[in-house]
C-alpha cells in the first residue's frame, strides 16, 4: 500500500499538532470529564475540521482518504479523535443535500471555528438502531415546525451550536414505504434550548461528552428542513458510511497507539533478567494485533476509495467498521496483558485507551448488525429482522 506524499504530509501536520496534547492533557480531561476544547479549537484553526468543505466555503475541499489519515493520526497520537469526528461526517448530509442558501449561511462558520456542528440527533431510547422506529415527531405549521421528543447518545450536545436532526414528519402508517416519512433538519441550538429543548448528560465509562435531548414543543423555522420532507432516511445512509469509515480509521490509529506501546513496553520492562519482549508469550500476540491491524487497514483504505469514487460503500464501510474496531479492542486487550498490573495506572494512559476503544465494536453500529447486513446485502441470505 502506498500513499501519496499529500496524505503524507498531512499526517505529518496531525503529529505535530497532537504532540502539544500529551497524555497528562487527556488524563485531566478524563478525570475531570471535561470536553477538550482546547484540542478542538486547535484541530479547527489547523483546517483539519473543515478538511471536507469544499473550498468555496473556507474549507480545504479534501475527500474521505484524508478525512480518514486525520483521524487514524489523532488516535494514533493517543489523542481522542471523538471529541470533533462528527463534525466531519455530519457535515456530509449538508453538503450533499443543503440549499445553496442553508451551505453560504452555515458552512462558512463551521469552517473557521465560529460554528460547532457537531450533534447528531437519531437514536432514541426505544428504537436504538431500528432507525425507522424513531418517534421524535416534528408537525408543520405555517412557517414553522414543533417538534416534539427525546434522542438519547447525542454526544457533544452541550458543545456544539448545531445540531443534525432527524424526525418523523409523516406517521409511518401513511408511507407507501417505511423508509419514506423522516425528514432531517439543522437546529441552531443556541436559539432551542431553553425554549423547548433540553439537554441532560450522560456519564458513562469513558469521556464522551454524551447526553439525551429532550424536546418539547420546540419551534424551528421551516428553512430548517435540509432537502426534500420525508427524504431525511436515504440523505442520511450515505453520512452514515461516512461516519463508519471514519470511526474505522480511528481504530485502526488505536490499535497502532496499543501496538507501539506495547512493543515498547515489552522492549524495556525486564524479569527474570530479560526483556518480556524476548518470550514468545509476550511477543506473539503483539505481532498477532499487528496482522489483524494491518489487514483491518487495508479494507478501511479500500472503503473510502470506494466513497471517494462515487461507488456505494454500503458492504465495505460496514466491514471496515467491524474489522477495525476488533483489531483495536483485541490490539487494545493485548496491550494491557503485555503491561500486566502496570496497564491499570493511569499515568501509561493504557486504562483510559483501553476504556475508549470499547465504544466502538459497538458504536455507531454494532457488529451484530453489520453481520446482519453483509448476510442479506451481499450474500443473499433471508432478512434476519
Amino acid at each position: 500500500m502506498t500513499e501519496s506524499e499529500d496524505l503524507a504530509e498531512i499526517r505529518r501536520a496531525v503529529q505535530a499538532l497532537c504532540a502539544e496534547f500529551p497524555g497528562e492533557y487527556w488524563r485531566e480531561k478524563d478525570r475531570t470529564r471535561d470536553y477538550p476544547g482546547e484540542f478542538v479549537d486547535a484541530l479547527t484553526r489547523a483546517g483539519f475540521l473543515a478538511a471536507l468543505i469544499p473550498g468555496d466555503y473556507g474549507g480545504s475541499g479534501l475527500k474521505l482518504d484524508a478525512a480518514a489519515v486525520i483521524m487514524e493520526e489523532i488516535q494514533a497520537a493517543g489523542c481522542n479523535g471523538a471529541s470533533a469526528h462528527a463534525q466531519m461526517y455530519i457535515m456530509n448530509t449538508l453538503l450533499k443535500y443543503g440549499s445553496e442558501e442553508q451551505k453560504r449561511a452555515y458552512l462558512p462558520g463551521i469552517a473557521d471555528g465560529s460554528l460547532r456542528l457537531q450533534a447528531f440527533g437519531v437514536s432514541e431510547p426505544t428504537s436504538g438502531t431500528d432507525t425507522l422506529s424513531l418517534r421524535t415527531v416534528a408537525v408543520r405549521d405555517g412557517d414553522e415546525y414543533v417538534v416534539n421528543g427525546q434522542k438519547i447518545w447525542t454526544s457533544r450536545a452541550e458543545h456544539s451550536d448545531l445540531m443534525l436532526l432527524l424526525a418523523r414528519t409523516t406517521p409511518r402508517e401513511q408511507v407507501a414505504k417505511k423508509t419514506e416519512g423522516l425528514s432531517i433538519f439543522l437546529v441552531d441550538m443556541r436559539q432551542a434550548v431553553g425554549s423547548g429543548m433540553t439537554i441532560k448528560p450522560i456519564r458513562t465509562m469513558m469521556n464522551h461528552s454524551t447526553t439525551e435531548v429532550f424536546f418539547d414543543d420546540l419551534r424551528i423555522p421551516a428553512s430548517s428542513l435540509i432537502g426534500e420532507e420525508g427524504q431525511g432516511f436515504r440523505y442520511i445512509l450515505s453520512g452514515m458510511n461516512a461516519e463508519r469509515i471514519l470511526i474505522a480509521a480511528e481504530c485502526i490509529g488505536d490499535a497502532k497507539w496499543f501496538i507501539q506501546k506495547a512493543s515498547d513496553y515489552a522492549k524495556d520492562r525486564k524479569v527474570f533478567n530479560r526483556p518480556i519482549g524476548q518470550n514468545q508469550g509476550v511477543q506473539f500476540p503483539i505481532a498477532r494485533c499487528y496482522a489483524q491491524m494491518r489487514a483491518a487497514e487495508l479494507m478501511v483504505h479500500h472503503a473510502a476509495q470506494v466513497y471517494d469514487s462515487g461507488g456505494n460503500p454500503g458492504a465495505e464501510a460496514n466491514m471496515a467498521k467491524m474489522l477495525a474496531s476488533e483489531a483495536s479492542w483485541a490490539a487494545a486487550d493485548m496491550c494491557v496483558q503485555t503491561f500486566g498490573g502496570f496497564g491499570f495506572a493511569e499515568e501509561y494512559d493504557v486504562e483510559r485507551k483501553f476504556r475508549e476503544s470499547r465504544l466502538y465494536t459497538v458504536a455507531p453500529i454494532s457488529t451484530n448488525l453489520i453481520l446482519s447486513y453483509l448476510a442479506e446485502h451481499v450474500l443473499g441470505l433471508p432478512r434476519s429482522y
